[in-house]
């Protein structure tokens, strides 16, 4: 497939045209969308309001949190989420395995991808966990959860072999557990790479940064009060949810190429998050273009299996088509069902302007994919066709 049609050479382009609606459109407030460049006091009082707290105590040199069972994820299809949620889970003491996890979170073997919210829940309905994920994650904040005892599990994106045996950049999740000022390195299990691997700051920061500085952290009941203490302002979703929205307005006036790219992606998905759907949408339309000028070896393809803001920001700025165009496009990239999300929001799209038999088509593939997916079971009841 990748040779009779290589994917990094497609581009998405948005119609930017609202669609006729057969179903009601959330109304929100007008949009207000500041430019990309902020002003330099506007930096620092961003930075005030939402930097994580400092402590008296200053951090130790270097931590290596140990206690994790080290899991690879070789020898099965798209096993890094299990395995690397199950090394998170068995620093406090789950004595699982990673097939347990995949049981439950990807039943469907081809399954592309696993959404952190999926591993969320399999941390607190099935360990007897808690669990917490934010957005606009620093390394100053990666250091102190380390060094308060938390190994955090992390999303980025990477370059590296992929199925059909090429370099190409993809999702991975990887656990933080230790670090190192002397040499400026974090150490993390990586279940494609090696145990204890580590990587350097600013590497780890560049790969990072694609997933919106996304972090996760499962923690008992006990260590609570102590993990909102680190996390300080950053524990209130809405004020993480602002702090990564304001440092991609700086992003996207510092950075270029692919870097940029990221910043818009991530400016769009941070005002998805706080209900800016129309001023999302607008992020995103940028991110596209700027996808299409990337060298075509660089292009991260598989953008859209992981983060699906672009379909939350086109529905409900009533983008409707838009929806259904972007859900073709990245279903059509591998021709391949496993991206029940895509599914999802393709059948969204349809339904919203008046393609019942498709969409209902779609919701079924998403059961077959991801059995009792919640989403596609209350909107095929809305549809009475359960």
């Amino acid at each position: 497939m990748s040779i009779i049609r290589p994917p990094e050479k497609e581009v998405f382009v948005p119609q930017k045209e609202n669609t006729p609606a057969s179903t009601p459109v959330i109304t929100l407030p007008p949009t207000n969308t500041p430019t990309p460049t902020v002003e330099p006091t506007a930096v620092v009082e961003a930075t005030a309001v939402f930097t994580p707290t400092i402590t008296s105590t200053p951090l130790p040199e270097k931590v290596a949190l140990t206690g994790v069972r080290y899991m690879d994820q070789h020898g099965v299809r798209n096993y890094c989420a299990p395995s690397t949620l199950g090394m998170a889970l068995s620093y406090w003491g789950w004595k699982g395995t990673r097939t347990d996890i995949g049981k439950a979170v990807k039943p469907y073997e081809d399954d592309y991808n696993v959404m952190p919210y999926e591993l969320e829940e399999y941390a607190i309905n099935n360990a007897g966990l808690r669990s917490i994920t934010r957005i606009g994650g620093t390394i100053d904040l990666l250091k102190s959860l380390v060094a308060g005892g938390f190994p955090v599990l992390t999303e980025m994106g990477v370059y590296q072999l992929d199925l059909a045996n090429n370099v190409s950049w993809m999702g991975h999740y990887v656990l933080v557990t230790g670090y190192d000022e002397s040499t400026g390195e974090f150490i993390t299990q990586d279940a494609y790479k090696s145990a204890n691997r580590r990587v350097k700051y600013t590497e780890f920061e560049k790969e990072w940064r694609s997933f919106n500085f996304l972090y996760m952290v499962v923690h008992t009941a006990e260590k609570e009060s102590l993990l909102r203490g680190i996390m300080g302002p950053m524990w209130d979703e809405t004020a993480a949810n602002r702090a990564a929205y304001e440092r991609a307005n700086r992003e996207i006036a510092e950075m270029t190429d692919i870097y940029q790219y990221f910043a818009w992606y991530n400016r769009g998905t941070s005002m998805v998050k706080l209900q800016d759907y129309a001023g999302a949408a607008q992020s995103f339309d940028e991110a596209f273009a700027i996808y299409e000028t990337l060298p075509v070896d660089t292009r991260p393809f598989r953008m859209v299996w992981y983060q699906t803001g672009p379909y939350m920001a086109y529905y409900y700025a009533g983008r409707y088509q838009d929806v259904v165009n972007l859900a073709d496009f990245t279903l059509g990239l591998t021709n391949h069902l496993g991206l029940e999300e895509s599914n999802y929001w393709r059948a969204m799209g349809n339904a919203a302007i008046g393609n019942r038999d498709a969409a209902i088509a779609d919701l079924k593939t998403t059961l077959k994919i991801h059995p009792d997916f919640g989403p596609s079971m209350l909107k095929l009841q809305e549809m009475g066709a359960n």
